[in-house]
């Protein structure tokens, strides 16, 4: 691929102090999308009891990531075609308005929808600032600069379930999509001002084809393992059916029009890199495990801690914090040694000890057990997530640096939505079925316990007589742990291919440097320095003059 620059002026210089400016934007939009995914997370058991969907809360978590899912290569591709900065303006303004609209929902499925919109932001923001880290940052480097966004999201997890508990405790579910608002404003003004990137234009067509095709597969392949898994329709519906064939016509069809693409959104090419697939497939894998495991975790807290919704969001810190002290620890071991092999290797061993002991999990459990499994997973993942970016980027060509990105990010989610479309599909019909049959055994009938199950909420567990409640809590965790052993060996083939991932030295050079779009290190602060000298001298030079010229009267 080839694109022009549009510019007026010379390279960018990215100085220091420059690189540190453009970082604050990236902060401020991933401020946005982690702590609104923190907040939801706390409030979803009441915001789908009120809206009369907890047998199809599933749908919150799939909609979101299949609208991220399909954007991520559109966001990758036409970031390296025209430049990154207005699409990442686009991102934040379309998931604030859509928090807008989650917020005036009337019923569950518009607030399915607006969801997804969000999700169609959520997946700019994420995509983008990688990309735009790569930009500005030499892949050597790249490591320190992962502090500060590991910051950005242990700062979420504290602030985002103390924020929506308050929400729906003290005011309604609805406050925690009108935060977005005032944030939103502001990460684009932020944005707007600070994110000073260069703009392109293409010089080949935009594969349109490709991008329709590549979001039909994805559309067709997260309703296929979704309606397989529901109770109403199963593996054997011809509807079930129907989505898997469009799923594989799709996805056949999207190769053939890539393989002759003048522009692919996915180039085929990538898949001939070895890294590139290690590194992938570490993701999808490791995405199956991770969102299926973490999508239904804070409900069940909720749920058996009989706790406010802010105490109980509060029980996932563990999990952040140790993610985010091991991602902080591995990208600073990362830039004094330049190898990174070990991590993905070490974090795929802790995560599997972490979710065998998460198979343990009962009604029964103490609080503190559950909270030191989630702190041990989230350590885990710490080591592999930014690691596995960092090693993509580090693998391709420079002009590929949003699209190897944003492939690398999209199998992973289509893992997610894999996962939870699947695992998530048996969790809820089982934790169905069981709260059907603890209401019925309670002696309500089979319409009132079916309506009681849709509808059941935190706030009305404490109304309950106890032994319901009892019944209630066993009903989650019979329902939830058995998935954990499902999900075990897709980690185990990630820590597999952790094994086999090969290492090569990382970059010193910035993917706009390497462009010849920038210049970088001590020849743009030297160059900096210099204009800042011309620019003194002429202004001494016309104070002199100024003073010399005597006014007119």
């Amino acid at each position: 691929m080839t694109a022009t620059a549009a510019r007026t002026e010379g390279p960018l210089l990215l100085t220091q102090k420059r690189i540190w400016i453009i970082f604050s934007a990236l902060i401020a939009g991933m401020m946005l999308a982690s702590l609104d995914q923190t907040i939801v997370s706390t409030a979803m058991p009441t915001i789908v009891g009120q809206l009369g969907g907890v047998e199809h809360q599933t749908w919150i978590t799939t909609a979101y990531l299949l609208a991220t899912t399909i954007v991520m290569p559109i966001y990758g591709k036409f970031g390296d075609v025209m430049g990154r900065r207005n699409l990442f303006l686009f991102a934040i303004a379309l998931f604030t308005l859509a928090s807008v609209g989650c917020a005036f929902a009337p019923d569950f499925w518009t607030f399915v929808v607006f969801r997804a919109m969000q999700g169609l932001g959520g997946g700019g923001l994420m995509i983008l600032s990688q990309a735009i880290i790569a930009d500005v940052v030499p892949a050597n480097e790249r490591g320190k600069y992962m502090g500060p966004l590991g910051g950005i999201f242990g700062l979420s997890a504290v602030a985002g379930p103390l924020l929506g508990g308050y929400f729906v405790d003290h005011l309604t579910w609805q406050w925690a999509f009108y935060i977005n608002i005032p944030i939103g404003i502001i990460a684009f003004l932020i944005a707007y001002f600070a994110l000073t990137l260069p703009t392109k234009k293409s010089d080949k067509r935009i594969d349109l084809a490709g991008v329709v095709l590549l979001s039909a597969a994805t559309a067709c392949m997260i309703f296929f393992t979704d309606f397989g898994g529901r109770n109403d329709y199963g593996w054997g519906a011809p509807l079930t059916w129907l989505f898997g064939a469009g799923m594989l016509l799709a996805a056949v069809a999207f190769v053939l029009v890539e393989r002759k693409a003048e522009d692919p959104i996915i180039p085929l090419s990538l898949f001939k890199n070895p890294i590139f697939i290690n590194s992938t497939a570490i993701g999808f894998t490791l995405g199956v495990a991770m969102f299926a495991a973490l999508a239904f975790v804070p409900t069940f807290l909720q749920m058996s801690s009989g706790t406010s919704a802010a105490v109980s969001g509060l029980l996932m810190l563990p999990m952040m914090v140790g993610m985010m002290g091991t991602s902080i620890w591995s990208g600073l071991a990362i830039t004094k040694s330049g190898k990174y092999k070990a991590y993905p290797i070490a974090g795929s061993a802790v995560v599997i000890a972490a979710m065998l002991w998460m198979t343990t999990l009962e009604a029964g459990t103490p609080i503190w057990v559950i909270c030191a499994q989630l702190f041990l997973f989230g350590a885990g993942l710490g080591l592999i997530m930014q690691v596995v970016v960092l090693v993509v980027q580090n693998s391709v060509p420079v002009d590929q640096i949003g699209t190897a990105t944003s492939s690398n990010n999209y199998f992973r989610e289509v893992g997610a939505a894999l996962g939870v479309a699947i695992f998530g599909a048996m969790f809820t019909s089982r934790l169905s079925e069981s709260l059907t049959n603890v209401f019925t055994g309670s002696g309500a009938s089979p319409e009132a316990a079916a309506s009681a199950t849709a509808t059941l909420e935190p706030a009305a567990m404490s109304q309950l007589p106890q032994q319901v409640q009892d019944g209630i809590v066993t009903a989650y965790a019979e329902s939830l742990a058995p998935v954990f052993w499902y999900l075990v060996p897709f980690l185990v083939i990630a820590l597999v291919l952790a094994i086999t991932m090969k290492q090569i030295p990382l970059s010193d050079v910035a993917g706009m440097v390497a462009r010849g779009e920038a210049i970088g290190g001590e020849e743009a602060e030297r160059e900096a320095a210099q204009a800042a000298g011309r620019k003194d001298e002429n202004d001494d030079g016309a104070r002199s003059l100024s003073a010399r010229t005597p006014a007119r009267r």
